[in-house]
C-alpha cells in the first residue's frame, strides 16, 4: 500500500472525515480483515478447549440437526 499522495476528504473547518483509496488498496485491506477474523476465531476456538472432531463428523451432526 503506497502513503505517498494520501488523499483526504476534509470538513468546513479543515477536519479531516475521511480518506479516498484506490480501490486495488481498499480490496486489499478488505483480504487482510477477513484473514484477520479468521485468524482470531481460530484463536478464540482454541482458547474455548473444547473437544476438536473430524471435519466429516461435524458435517453429519450438522445434518442431522437440520432434519
Amino acid at each position: 500500500m503506497n502513503t505517498k499522495g494520501e488523499k483526504f476528504l476534509i470538513d468546513e473547518h479543515g477536519t479531516r472525515v475521511a480518506v479516498v483509496l484506490d480501490i486495488e488498496d481498499y480490496q486489499r485491506i478488505l483480504e487482510d480483515l477477513e484473514e484477520l477474523e479468521a485468524i482470531r476465531q481460530h484463536d478464540a476456538a482454541k482458547a474455548a478447549g473444547d473437544e476438536a472432531i473430524p471435519l466429516d463428523e461435524a458435517v453429519d451432526e450438522i445434518r442431522r440437526g437440520r432434519k
